[in-house]
């Protein structure tokens, strides 16, 4: 039942990160532009090296894995990639500064919902992800 309610509470932090990534983009006060959407790439593509990563590699080394940390260095590009990506286009004029903060705000709670995922559901227990 724990599972449960952890999977609950994670898609209410993805549905209210990706609200504040369509408010940025699709608010008239900020001129209904839809450049920000390319973020979505961002959200798609973070978790896939870690997730090969834990697939390659056997756990039972308590060293550290060369290939665990390449995984650990992509994601942190993909994701500094995605809050640099609003400020680049706030500061090239394509979208508005405002939009620029909902954008990382959503941003914020995106992320902080694929960390979520991975802790809770990231142990070999009986709420693995890789079950599924």
């Amino acid at each position: 039942m724990a599972g449960i309610k952890a999977l609950i509470s994670l898609s209410f932090g993805g549905a209210i990160g990706l609200m504040f990534l369509m408010l940025g983009c699709a608010l008239p006060v900020y001129n209904n532009k839809y450049w920000p959407l390319f973020l979505l790439f961002f959200y798609i593509l973070s978790p896939i090296p870690y997730c090969i990563s834990r697939r390659v590699v056997d756990d039972t080394d308590s060293a550290s894995n060369a290939c665990k940390e390449l995984a650990i260095f992509l994601t942190t590009g993909i994701v500094i990639s995605a809050f640099g990506l609003p400020i680049v286009f706030a500061r090239a004029q394509v979208i508005a500064w405002g939009a620029c903060a909902l954008v990382l705000t959503g941003n914020v709670v995106i992320f902080g919902t694929i960390l979520g995922f991975f802790l809770v559901f990231g142990s070999n227990d009986d709420f693995s992800w890789q079950q599924w």
